[in-house]
Order: structure tokens, then sequence, then C-alpha cells
């Protein structure tokens, strides 16, 4: 199976910088990755913790759209608890219009208890309300019939997009999963493509990829439905240098922020106890070793998504959890390394010209002036081209 790339933007940036820059770079980030043909990207929604800034990534996927040609655009994810259904599907439906069919409708039930907080929704109806709103959303979005739904949270009458997709057949939904069997079944119930977190949290057990797409396969073939993994998409932090020992110098003290700060400061996870032994100067390599993150040269990368792949099965698509753990310049040339010299091993784009040097390998016969100009130059010991 051919894997693609593309990227997932929270996105996370470290407080104390210019929110309005951060904003402006990161559109320039997508621009840059569609420039080097990525596939996708991603942007998640977050209204606390000041690291991701992105509130409202519908208005961001909407500019995004403007200032690029051919990569796609995703929602990842719409938290469903803190929106009515009408709503998701009015802003997807224009999406798909702003982009000419290049949005993708990521939902989920929302991960983060501050914001769940501030909406005044219970931790644990989040599940609940998301599987209840999928349904609604599936047929506002991308079938013909009218909805009426009730629940404690929403209602609907009679409800109808007045605008057609621009999306034929239809919009691809996917939903997102940290780890839980919870999304990978609701993925297979639904017919919805799945996202899954390959890099645990500091201190949170690893994540079984396989297991999780074994979930949402048992639960499609109980509800009728078929999983596809082609649409499966895998995320991990990633970033690349000319060597190993260059990446682990520009991310070292960037990611023992992003470790500490947001991790262990913001998000309140325990990162003492996940790191407990190790040096703060040796953080990075606990962490690349415990699976928290990809960091090294091009074969470094190209090793561990190979892994991703073996242990999963495949996937369609890998995603680079953007982290800033670098300067700007240097992170974009992490993504630009990944396009030129990683891809081409798992998207199957340079077989053709692969096999074409082959082929004129193998039949040099068919080729007698070539043949006697290469076995004189090797006589005379010179290069055919002189």
């Amino acid at each position: 199976m051919h894997t693609g790339i593309g990227a997932f933007l929270s996105p996370l940036h470290a407080p104390g910088q210019d929110p309005h820059l951060t904003i402006r770079r990161d559109l320039q980030l997508v621009e840059h990755l569609d420039e080097l043909n990525y596939d996708e990207c991603w942007f998640g929604e977050h209204h606390s913790l000041a690291w991701p800034t992105i509130g409202a990534p519908e208005t961001f996927i909407a500019a995004a759209a403007e200032r690029t040609r051919q990569i796609k655009l995703a929602n990842g994810v719409v938290p469903l608890p803190f929106h009515h259904p009408y709503n998701v599907a009015s802003r997807a439906i224009m999406l798909d219009h702003l982009s000419r069919g290049r949005y993708i409708l990521g939902v989920g039930p929302g991960a983060t208890p501050n914001d769940a907080h501030q909406f005044g929704v219970d931790q644990d109806e989040l599940k609940r309300m998301a599987s209840e709103a999928i349904p609604a959303v599936q047929e506002l979005v991308n079938g013909e019939e009218r909805v009426s739904a009730k629940s404690d949270w929403f209602v609907l009458q009679d409800a109808k997009m007045q605008l057609p997709r621009y999306s034929k057949p239809g919009i691809e939904m996917a939903i997102s999963s940290i780890g839980s069997a919870n999304s990978p079944k609701v993925a297979g119930q639904f017919g919805l493509s799945l996202v899954s977190w390959g890099a645990p949290p500091p201190g949170a057990p690893a994540v079984d990829l396989a297991q999780q797409w074994r979930y949402a396969e048992e639960s499609a073939e109980e509800h009728g439905n078929t999983m596809d993994r082609s649409k499966w998409r895998v995320v991990a932090p990633l970033y690349i240098a000319e060597t190993r020992e260059e990446a682990y110098r520009d991310v070292r003290e960037g990611f023992s922020t992003w470790l500490w700060d947001y991790w262990g400061k913001a998000a309140g996870f325990d990162v003492a106890t996940s790191m407990e032994g190790v040096k703060r100067s040796q953080e990075l390599e606990a962490g690349v070793e415990k699976g928290l993150a990809i960091v090294g040269s091009v074969e470094d990368a190209a090793a561990a998504i190979q892994r991703l792949r073996e242990e999963t099965g495949g996937f369609g698509t890998f995603l680079v959890y953007a982290m800033n753990w670098a300067s700007f310049e240097k992170t974009k040339r992490s993504y630009e390394l990944l396009a030129e010299q990683v891809a081409p091993r798992f998207s199957g784009s340079t077989a053709r010209g692969d096999e074409s040097i082959q082929w004129s390998v193998d039949n040099r016969h068919v080729f007698p002036h070539t043949q006697a100009r290469r076995e004189r130059a090797e006589r005379e010991g010179r290069s055919i081209h002189s």
C-alpha cells in the first residue's frame, strides 16, 4: 500500500510569541506544504491552554483554501458537543465549495477538559453527545432527506441544507482517536475514516494502532460497513535534518519546553514520572525511545515510518504533528526533507523512473551504438558522456 504525507496543525506554539505572527506563519506553512505537494493538512480546534491557538479552524481553512491549489484541508477535528449539528454541516458545505472539493470534515467528542468546562459540558457526556450528533451531521452533509432529531442538547426540525455540496458523491468524514477503543468503534459504526495518534502523551500507555484498526473493522462488520485503510491517517511528531546530530541539536530545547511546559504545566500530565531517572540533557533521546516523537536524519525518519507501516498493517497517510520545536526556517526545511527524500519511498511516485532506468540497463543490446560507445569508453578509461 502506498502512503502519502500530510501535517496536523493543532497548532502548538510556545507561549510568549505574538499570536498574530504565529497565525501568519501557520498560513505560510500551509502554502509551503502545498508547494511541496503534501497531500493533506489538518487543523485542530482548541479554546484553552495557550499553546494551541486556533479556536475557529473553519475560518483558517477558508483563508488557506484561497492560498493553496492542491492540498486537502481538514477539520481536525470539530468537537461535536460544542456545536449544533446544523452549523457544523453548514460550514462543511461552504468549505467544500471554497476549497473546490479539497475539504475533509473531521469530527470527534473533544479531548480537552478545559474546553468542555468553558462550554459547560460534562466531560463524561462528550462521547455520548458526539455519537448522537454524527448521524445527523452525516445526513445533513451527504444525504438527501430532511432530518428531524431531538436530544437533550440539540433539536432539528425538517432540517436540510439549501446549498448543494460541491464534492460528488460526498464530503469525506473522519473521526480522531488518541488511543481508546471508542473512536475506532464509532468509525466502524458510521463508516467514517479514522485518524489515529501514533505517539502517546508523556506518561500515557503506548498506543496499539493495530488493535485500533481491529476495533474499527469489527464494528464496521457489525454495522454493515467497510473500513478503508487508504483513508486511515496516523499522526506523530516528526523533525528531520541532514544528520541525526543536527536534528537533535535543533530541537533539544524546544522538545524540553514542550514536554514540561505544555504537557506538564498546561495539560497536567505527570511528566516527572514518565521521565524518572532521565537526565534533562537526555530527555529528547528518551522521548524518541519511548515513541513520543520521530527525530533524526532522513534515514531515521524513513525507518520509523516503515516500522509504523509494519506494525499497523498499512495506512493511507502519515501526518506530521506540528510541534514548532525549531526555528521557522529549520522547521520548513524539515518538511522539505520529508517531501523530497522520504515520501517518495512510500508514495510510489518514483516507480516509473526507476523502472525506466532498469529497463535501459536490462536492454543495452537494443542500442548497439550506445553499447559500442560504452565499451570503447571503458577501454579508454573515460565516461561515455565525455
